[in-house]
């Protein structure tokens, strides 16, 4: 007997769908690579009115440190609060077991920041998007 499997384009598809390949994704990893202890970390810079006005949002796995999201509002740039956010992330990674850190930003983002914070380039994309590049950077903690 046959089986006719098929392969469509879903533009809005059901959690169930989108866990079923994350699920199986990580599953397969485990199976080369032993459990991941993925744990979110996430930190937030707050104005006196308690507004969020800054963060980090990151995660650690397989004794590294992956930054998904650093952002500080405009005005309150070049004050030392991103430097303080990723200092603070990459000790919080230190005490959860990570050794190394990565992340990706655009060229009309920061790579400069990260650079003077002590990362490192391994890889470059040009004209992504067109015009600019997005580099990927990692850092021994």
């Amino acid at each position: 007997m046959t089986e006719s499997y098929r392969i469509a384009l879903v533009e809005d598809p059901p959690d169930a769908a989108i866990t079923a390949v994350g699920f199986g994704v990580r599953d397969h990893n485990q199976s080369h690579a032993g459990s991941e202890d993925h744990t979110r970390l996430c930190l937030f810079l707050y104005a006196p009115d308690d507004t969020v006005v800054g963060g980090l949002i990151g995660s650690t796995y397989w004794n590294w440190l992956h930054v998904s999201l650093l952002w500080v509002k405009e005005g309150l740039r070049g004050r030392g609060h991103g430097a303080r956010l990723l200092a603070l992330a990459e000790d919080e990674a230190r005490k959860r077991g990570a050794k190394s850190a990565f992340l990706d930003t655009f060229s009309f983002q920061a790579p400069d920041f990260y650079l003077r914070q002590g990362y490192t380039v391994f890889g470059r994309l040009d004209s992504f998007p067109e015009g600019h590049q997005r580099y990927f950077l990692s850092k021994q903690l």
